[in-house]
């Protein structure tokens, strides 16, 4: 019945903490996930376009040495023309051949010594220039060795189909490499899958699947919390957080659930009887009413006053008959915009009277401009009037009782708080638990019904509020009522 808002100071998370706890999250993990993906996808798309790039360079670099072996193939048809049939015609367009011959090796140069390496390649440019003065020596009609000149140019022949097998040795790698590159797209987007289904599985489906159970428990009474995982993805622990204060808030407010039931139990039960009471009890009155008008001079003292008793006693048993209808009452009254101020200075001059004769000295603190209520303006007055005779019973006189009232802006639509307050002895802490049950009066026998906080609790919850008390032995007692806030424009 009793409950206390805790108050959580503001924390301001480091950019650090932010970014480690969105990393944490689903939406991170996810976003997390795909951007290693993509990224992976890219390197894999730049690693195909350099291959596919490198073997369009290899081929059309093939395709010079193509020409280059068809250059030198060219000068060895004129140079045997020459050998074979003294044709001097062939050593001039040998001559034309070997100077193709002589710039494509200037212009692949720098590739040869990459792939035949530098000393096969100073090797070769020996044998083409001791190659080309043997041809130039025919040209100007001197006859060098003839087995050397044939030797050389086999080798020219022989170096070029090497450079040309080792290229397309290159190219068949390159070509080997690209068709693993579909494998690798593949694995990536495989392991995609097993990722995204591993976070589904377990940071979702698994959690979620706890949640299942866990509610299955707390329908059957069972509030214990869910334990807590330190690796729970950030959007699941939150989820978590709030079923676990859900589980507390229905722990917490189990005994006011099990009071309403009560009330509304006996409520039903007290309002038969009340009604059968009722009747009896106004013709109780009644009678010695007209007794006392037809026979009150023939009475003495002692009879007059066995008849002030049973009016007495009949007057009281009616009060009590009234609380238990106000307390069976389950119809709903109209509500209407009400100011806290109105209620609570309608409320203090009912009392009023009471108040001076106590002797205690009432406070009233209600600032101005508080927000409206909703609420009937003859029920709340009830509850304060309640609230505050009881405080004046339980304070000793010269004692003092404060009504106050702030806005209180916890919880949704927000309330406005009201607080009785008094400087009296205190409620026992057994039977805190239990005044507002109906019929349960700690005061003495022939002074309290046990109905009156039954009642304000009824009234209250109907008000869609709530009402606590605080109290210690020796150090008075609080009563704060919560009433909901009335919607702008009604």
């Amino acid at each position: 019945m009793t409950g206390r808002t805790p108050s959580h100071a503001p924390s301001f998370p480091s950019r650090e903490g932010s970014l480690l706890n969105f990393f944490r999250s689903i939406k991170g993990k996810m976003l997390l996930v795909f951007a290693l993906t993509f990224l992976s996808a890219g390197l894999l798309t730049v690693l195909n376009l350099w291959t596919m790039d490198t073997v369009k360079s290899r081929l059309l670099m093939g395709e010079r040495y193509e020409y280059l072996l068809e250059n030198i193939l060219e000068v060895r048809r004129f140079e045997k023309n020459f050998l074979l049939y003294g044709d001097g015609a062939s050593i001039e367009e040998g001559n034309t051949y070997l100077k193709r011959v002589d710039g494509l090796v200037a212009e692949l140069a720098q590739d040869i010594t990459n792939v035949a390496g530098q000393k096969d390649f100073e090797s070769f440019e020996g044998v083409l220039r001791a190659y080309s003065e043997s041809v130039r020596s025919f040209a100007a009609g001197t006859s060098p060795n003839r087995e050397e000149v044939r030797a050389r140019g086999k080798a020219l022949v022989d170096f070029a189909q090497k450079i040309i097998q080792a290229k397309r040795a290159r190219i068949h790698g390159t070509l080997a490499r690209a068709s693993v590159l579909p494998f690798a797209y593949l694995g990536v987007f495989l392991l995609l899958m097993v990722v995204i289904i591993k976070l589904i599985s377990r940071g979702m489906l698994r959690p979620l699947d706890v949640i299942r159970v866990t509610t299955e428990r707390v329908a059957r009474g069972d509030f214990s919390p869910i334990p807590p995982d330190p690796g729970q993805l950030g959007e699941i622990a939150g989820l978590m957080g709030a079923f676990n204060r859900m589980a507390h808030e229905l722990e917490a407010n189990q005994e006011d659930l099990l009071q309403a039931r009560k009330i509304a139990a006996l409520g039903t039960f007290t309002a038969g009887i009340a009604h059968e009471l009722n009747n009896p009890l106004n013709n109780i009155s009644l009678t010695g009413e007209a007794f006392l008008e037809v026979h009150g001079g023939e009475l003495n003292a002692d009879g007059a006053e066995m008849i002030g008793d049973i009016m007495t006693q009949a007057e009281r048993a009616s009060e009590i008959v009234k609380n238990l209808l106000d307390f069976s009452r389950t119809e709903h009254p109209t509500f209407v915009s009400l100011a806290p101020e109105d209620i609570v200075r309608s409320t203090v001059a009912l009392v009023r009277n009471q108040v001076m004769l106590s002797g205690v000295r009432l406070e009233v603190q209600i600032p101005d401009g508080l927000p409206a209520i909703m609420g009937d303006l003859r029920t709340l007055q009830q509850v304060f009037m309640n609230l505050l005779v009881n405080a004046m019973q339980a304070t000793p006189p010269e004692g003092a009782i404060s009504l106050s009232a702030r806005d209180d802006r916890s919880g949704p639509g927000g309330f406005v708080r009201f607080e009785v307050r008094d400087t009296g002895s205190g409620i026992p802490p057994e039977a805190l638990q239990h005044i507002f049950e109906p019929f349960f009066t700690t005061k003495e026998v022939g002074r309290g019904t046990g109905l009156g906080l039954a009642v304000t609790y009824a009234i209250i919850k109907r008000h869609g509020g709530r009402i606590d008390v605080k109290s210690e032995p020796g150090q008075g007692t609080t009563f704060s009522v919560h009433l909901p806030k009335a919607e702008a424009g009604a």
